[in-house]
Formats: C-alpha cells, sequence, structure tokens
C-alpha cells in the first residue's frame, strides 16, 4: 500500500490525531517536514494521497517551498490522488488552483 503523505510546515503544528489516526488503521504515512529542510516531494504518484497541514505562515509568504508543495498539489490533481488541507494547507490548495488568497478582514 502505498503512503500517504503529510506535509508538515512547522515543528509544532504536527500531524496530531490524523497520524493517531492513520496508526489505528495501519495506513502508512510519510511525515515531509519542510521546516526541518526535507525535500517536497516532486510527484504525487508513489503516494496514496497528500495531507498539507497548518502553519503560521501564509501561502502569500515568499518561501522557497510553496511554489513546489503548489505543484505538488497540482499534480495530486492530475494522478487523482486526493489531497486534504488543514489552515496554512487549505490555503496552498485554494492558491494551488487559482483562488485568490486574501487576509481575512
Amino acid at each position: 500500500m502505498k503512503p500517504i503523505a503529510i506535509v508538515q510546515h512547522e515543528a509544532d503544528a504536527g500531524p496530531g490525531h490524523f497520524a493517531d489516526f492513520l496508526l489505528e488503521r495501519n495506513l502508512p504515512h510519510q511525515t515531509v517536514r519542510v521546516f526541518a529542510g526535507d525535500a517536497m516531494p516532486s510527484s504525487a504518484e508513489p503516494y496514496a494521497g497528500i495531507c498539507s497541514l497548518g502553519g503560521s505562515m501564509s501561502v502569500n509568504d515568499d518561501l522557497p517551498w510553496i511554489n513546489e508543495e503548489l505543484a505538488l498539489m497540482r499534480d495530486a490533481d492530475r494522478a487523482g490522488v486526493p489531497i486534504i488541507g488543514h489552515c496554512l494547507g487549505g490555503q496552498l490548495l485554494a492558491k494551488a488552483f487559482g483562488a485568490q488568497v486574501t487576509r481575512n478582514a
């Protein structure tokens, strides 16, 4: 079974209950810790799903991994790999598919 990729953006914003859920069901997963310098996967093909977690940054910040993650999400969509985004992950999903992401008033 292919693992689920979990993209973690900050050390203190880990997968928590989501990882517990996967472990309880013996579903393999791989955490990509971009905050620690892990390389963003270049393809979604090796994964059963992609989960993009939260973070204190914005999708509009100039961070080196943001465009790589946007590309991964688009690749997942093309490949039929499910994607879920939480907080920052939701911003990334929206931007990856053409939405304008702005500050909430």
